[in-house]
């Protein structure tokens, strides 16, 4: 895919369509880190919230706590 660098105010910029952002699973607001190679590449890597065991086990805890009629109806 071919892209046109454009003036956006005082700077240079590239937009992304809707399908693009879709299949790179994007949206307005993310964080992305911007790397340039030997030759001119340049590459965008989205940065990706980073979830640890302690988040992840209190999170589960408040699911299993918030839904647990539920849970005991299914089982």
């Amino acid at each position: 895919m071919i892209k046109t660098i454009s003036k956006i105010g005082n700077s240079q910029g590239i937009t992304f369509d809707a399908a693009i952002m879709d299949l790179a699973r994007l949206k307005v607001g993310d964080q992305l880190n911007l790397t340039v190679h030997e030759g001119g590449s340049i590459v965008l890597t989205p940065v990706r919230p980073v979830v640890t065991a302690a988040e992840a086990t209190t999170s589960a805890r408040s699911i299993i706590r918030k839904n647990s009629e539920l849970f005991r109806r299914l089982s």
